[in-house]
Formats: C-alpha cells, structure tokens, sequence
C-alpha cells in the first residue's frame, strides 16, 4: 500500500475530493498547511502599508491507497489541481507497512 500526500491550492480541494471519489478512494484526511516553494511567498497591500506573506495558504491531502491503484490516483489529482501556474503544489508517495482500522481490528487492504 501506498501513502500519497498532496499539497494542493486551496480552492482545488473540492475538484480533487470529487474526482478520488470516483475512482473509489473511501476517505481522506485534509489539514490546512502554510509554506512556501519556489514562490517565496508574495508582498500584499493592508490598509495603505505592504507587507510581505511568506507562508502561502495550502490544504495537504493524504490518501492510502493500494498499490495498483496509486497511479490512476495521482493522475486524477495532477489533472484536477494542475492550473499551470506557480505553486500548484507537489505529490509526495511513501511506502505504508501496515493499516490497522481501531474499530474492527481490520488490517491492511481490509483496512483501507
């Protein structure tokens, strides 16, 4: 199994959520993060004074997948988050040892 975070622009999250769905991702776990790539963050205008914001609001989603499912679902949130310009976000994937679900005691692909 396969663990895949996502950093994504905060007004994709919808788009993203629907199209895993469609493939049959069950669930997944969203947090609002802040950071900053290659876009060093930008200067805004507040009240007549500049300042500079150098973490840029990002939602993280992760998402634990079978293997043979990973690249249909990295594909489907590259197509849906992708707008072509900077800080579109990255993919990260991870190997996952073992999923254990509390309620049942399920593991692994049961599990997921």
């Amino acid at each position: 199994m396969k663990k895949i975070e996502a950093i994504i622009k905060p007004f994709k999250l919808d788009e993203v959520r629907e199209a895993l769905s469609e493939l049959g991702v069950s669930g997944l776990t969203v947090t609002e993060v802040k950071g900053f790539g290659r876009q060093k963050g930008h200067t805004e205008l507040y009240r007549g004074a500049e300042y500079v914001v150098d973490f840029l609001p990002k939602i993280k989603i992760e998402i634990v997948v079978t293997s043979e499912m990973l690249d249909t679902a990295i594909d489907a949130i590259v197509k849906v988050a992708r707008t072509g310009k900077i800080g579109d976000g990255k993919i990260f994937v991870s190997s996952v040892e073992q999923v254990i679900r509390i309620r049942t005691g399920e593991t692994d692909a049961s599990a997921v």
